[in-house]
């Protein structure tokens, strides 16, 4: 039985304790610096191979002796993703696999330079986006003789807003404005470019609601490095109900709250209510060559809150700990295949949602579109059939 340490006892490291643990095959060591919400997660799980510990993540060094008096085959971070870099160095020093959540881009290539030569497995930007959306994206691009464009769009939303910004926080607060107030990378003609946060709005139309889309940061992943170099343009955008955007600019850029990220931080959690009645939008598409025509390819599903283990849980826990817990159990079942640095879209999606946690992503543990898919902005508009 391998054994994993996740740090973190919030709302993912809660289900990825419980979907490894349910599975039989993972005994947990669930860390948080609050020892009683590690136990509440344990007790509610009420799974024998689940132990709750306190321990401070953020002090180097009682991480580091953690690990020497508690062996383990890999840690995963469910931490804010600031505190990822110092994880990734304690399990480069214990020689143990290594798995993130991050969307944060220079965080990303701390740890990827830690990961250079190692023997174990460093996967960060596990989850939804980065993660389940680049090994879409990956999948699609394998399809293709030549690229022409990548484009890939996600949105964790609630079912039914209700209020100004048509939005509940679904996420990590910090990791949200992140996204929304960092530079987002894009490859626009060939060339890797920065673009700016809450730029490049257009609407997409699914099963017949329509949404917006624009910039955010992290999405991306390491997609734009692995493929980007033979393709024309590639980007991320995120998906929101039409509307928020132009709020979050009168937010972050006109009220400069993206220079007092502290003060917006305050704002939208005493303002804007949680939700486990959302639903989580993935939507990839890739044009180019295939046998010397031009085409297009899509990968577009719809994930819904689903029960686990007894417990309702939000269709953002659902997809990004399916994710992570997927890519964890296939680098540790064949701990031999991988080593280093590990991207997203070197896993294939069948795999992902063939394996037992990626089934959770699946048809059978979400709904499929089968209607039109349509696209408007700069610079025209496109429809695509939903495969």
């Amino acid at each position: 039985m391998n054994k994993v340490l996740i740090l973190g006892a919030g709302k993912i490291g809660a289900l990825i304790s419980g979907l490894l643990a349910e599975s039989g095959a993972y005994q947990v060591q669930l860390a948080d610096v609050d020892e009683t919400a590690a136990a509440g997660v344990a007790r509610a799980h009420g799974l024998p191979n689940i132990q709750a510990v306190r321990l401070d993540a953020t002090d180097a060094g009682a991480l580091r002796s953690y690990l020497i008096a508690h062996p383990v085959q890999a840690v995963v971070s469910s931490l804010p993703y600031h505190c990822n870099a110092l994880v990734a160095g304690a399990a480069r020093e214990a020689g143990i696999h290594y798995f993130d959540l991050t969307e944060d881009v220079d965080v990303t290539r701390r740890v990827s330079s830690l990961a250079r030569g190692a023997a174990a497995a460093f996967v960060p930007q596990c989850g939804l986006a980065p993660g389940f959306i680049s090994i879409a994206g990956g999948e699609l691009i394998r399809h293709f003789d030549t690229l022409r464009s990548v484009r890939l769009r996600v949105g964790a939303l609630p079912q039914h807003p209700h209020n100004v910004l048509k939005y509940s926080l679904t996420w990590s607060t910090e990791g949200l404005i992140n996204e929304y107030g960092n530079p987002c990378e894009a490859i626009v003609d060939g060339r890797a470019v920065e673009v700016r946060p809450l730029e490049g709005m257009e609407e997409i139309e699914i099963d017949g609601t329509l949404y917006e889309a624009f910039n955010t940061s992290g999405g991306l992943g390491s997609l734009a490095q692995s493929f980007g170099s033979s393709c024309e343009s590639m980007d991320y955008k995120t998906i929101r109900y039409p509307g928020h955007c132009e709020q979050m600019r009168l937010l972050m850029n006109d009220l400069k709250l993206n220079q007092d990220r502290g003060t917006l931080k305050r704002i939208l959690e005493n303002a804007v209510p949680q939700t486990l009645q959302d639903v989580v939008i993935v939507y990839a598409a890739v044009t180019g060559l295939q046998n010397g025509e031009l085409r297009e390819e899509n990968y577009v599903s719809k994930i819904y809150p689903q029960i686990i283990a007894g417990r309702l849980w939000s269709a953002i826990q659902v997809s990004t700990a399916a994710g992570l817990c997927a890519v964890l159990d296939l680098v540790l079942t064949h701990p031999e295949r991988r080593q280093g640095l590990v991207t997203q879209e070197s896993f294939r999606l069948p795999d992902i949602l063939g394996n037992r946690f990626g089934r959770h992503l699946a048809a059978g543990g979400s709904k499929d579109i089968s209607g039109d898919v349509v696209v408007s902005g700069a610079p025209g508009r496109q429809r695509s059939r939903a495969g």
